[in-house]
């Protein structure tokens, strides 16, 4: 099974290209924070490059910009070349079968498209004094599980 989920910010607005029997094609990469970092050390961070093909290059081109935050859920795909000198060089980049938005849309043009993410609000309380529909359970050995 070869399935990759990423979330990470775009580091380039992404571009549309077209190959010469004209099918959309984009390439960008996504910086991915890791998720540990070591004591005393800022996290590190991964720039993991990406393709997509056709509707969905076209839909990455319309509405994602630089700094954006992405989901991208693909496939992992390597190559090999040899370069000028002879050298094998390897390549890897994610095909992105599906792509979604992270973030809500930014109300501020001015940011390329990115908007900071809202601070996280404790879940209000919910309380209800009638409570005539459920039963107080004496002990744990009548439960079916």
């Amino acid at each position: 099974m070869n399935v990759a989920i990423l979330i990470g910010r775009l580091t380039d607005n992404p571009e549309l290209r077209h190959t010469t029997s004209n099918i959309a094609v984009t390439r960008f990469s996504i910086a991915v924070d890791r998720r540990f970092a070591k004591a005393g050390e800022e996290r590190a961070t991964d720039f993991i490059n990406i393709v997509a093909w056709r509707q969905q290059a076209e839909f990455i081109c319309n509405y994602f910009k630089k700094g954006q935050r992405i989901a991208v859920e693909g496939s992992i795909q390597t190559g090999r070349y040899q370069d000028k000198d002879g050298n094998n060089r390897y390549t890897f980049e994610v095909v992105a079968n599906n792509v979604h938005f992270v973030e809500p849309k930014s109300s501020n043009s001015d940011n390329a498209g990115y908007s900071a993410p809202k601070k996280e609000t404790a879940p209000q309380s919910f309380s209800n004094s009638d409570l005539g529909d459920f039963a107080e359970i004496a002990s744990d050995d009548d439960l079916p599980f």
